[in-house]
């Protein structure tokens, strides 16, 4: 899937969704997404088309990068007590 097709899938059930639920569903499409593999790079280029996927994505990058910085300090304080 390209960055065009995810924001012309999320523009196409966005107007079904009630108002109230449009940051949780973003957030959940673009998890699952995440899920099937679609890259961190092509979710980048997906922002722009709607403000509420805009906002799931970024939210989902800022995440997705803590958990790696997390990851990478987990390692790093393993290898520290092998000493």
């Amino acid at each position: 899937m390209n960055d065009n097709q995810i924001a012309d899938v999320w523009l196409l059930f966005k107007e079904y969704i009630d108002r109230k639920e449009v940051a949780a569903i973003a957030e959940k499409y673009v998890d699952l997404l995440a899920d099937y593999g679609v890259k961190d790079k092509i979710l980048e280029g997906a922002r722009g088309a709607d403000a509420d996927l805009d906002h799931a994505i970024e939210y989902y990058l800022e995440n997705d990068e803590e958990e790696i910085v997390e990851e990478y300090e987990d390692l790093d304080n393993d290898e520290e007590e092998d000493y």
